[in-house]
């Protein structure tokens, strides 16, 4: 059997490991390089531009970015197999975009399959079809991201429309190839009022085959980064939405579907 796939090369910025987020179980999560969107709250600034960058750490200057063959990453995911095992984890592919890179991130999720760990990737589900469709036969669990259904809010705070992201979480539940789960990022002043999330929830719920979705609580841990980068943070005065209003949503989800819905994960 050819093993060519191992020497496909992608753009890293950070492997984590025994993450109990981001998937079931204990998981790896490797964060690849490169982002077709520019969401105001990002914490991952790092992540958006492809190219290698320097960025500011606690007064230390820290480059971002390396470039590694599926193998190098194999070889950090592959350490943690017992707990994979035990927990009903695995490999987590995050971003940035993983679609931004999508014969490495295709080719990862095989490696992955390929040893008997599981695969889940976070992704908006941004790209042409043909990359989405190319990665879809190596993953278990697709962490899609719905941020907002008015498109043109959705390009205010984040630079382009939902339109392409709507059409392929259609296709991705049609397909029925991946556990597709719901995510969105709750972040005041652009997607928290009731009705906002309410026309997220009708529109995962109407998706065949989705069961969960995932509210995210937005919060600040990576503010410092835009300085580290020698960039503002748009959205200085936001604060995280209070525990009884994340509740109050939760509530409004699971009042208008048959979804389960989680706070965090």
């Amino acid at each position: 059997m050819t093993t060519e796939y191992l020497q496909t090369k992608g753009r890293i910025f950070d492997i984590q490991r025994y993450s109990i987020h981001d998937g079931t179980g204990i998981r790896t999560i490797c964060f690849l390089k490169g982002c077709v969107l520019r969401c105001k709250w990002c914490c991952n600034p790092e992540s958006q531009e492809y190219g290698i960058q320097e960025m500011t750490v606690q007064g230390k200057t820290k480059i971002i970015g390396r470039d590694v063959t599926v193998a190098e990453v194999m070889e950090t995911v592959e350490k943690d197999r017992p707990y994979y095992h035990r927990s009903g984890g695995g490999l987590t592919l995050s971003g940035g975009e993983s679609l931004c890179q999508p014969e490495f991130a295709r080719d990862l999720l095989r490696a992955a399959r390929a040893v008997g760990i599981g695969t889940a990737m976070e992704s908006m589900g941004c790209a042409k079809w043909e990359a989405i469709g190319g990665i879809l036969p190596y993953l278990d669990h697709y962490l899609m991201d719905i941020k907002h259904m008015d498109s043109e809010k959705h390009k205010r705070f984040t630079g382009k429309g939902n339109e392409l992201m709507l059409e392929n979480a259609k296709k991705i539940a049609a397909s029925g190839q991946t556990f597709l789960s719901i995510r969105v990022p709750v972040i005041p002043t652009f997607n928290d009022t009731p009705e906002e999330i309410r026309a997220i929830a009708r529109f995962a719920d109407a998706l065949p085959g989705v069961e969960e979705i995932y509210l995210l609580p937005y919060h600040r841990l990576g503010q410092d980064k835009y300085a580290g980068l020698g960039r503002v943070y748009e959205l200085p005065d936001i604060l995280p939405p209070e525990t009884e209003h994340m509740e109050r949503l939760k509530r409004e989800v699971e009042n208008c579907t048959k979804l389960r819905c989680h706070i965090g994960g």
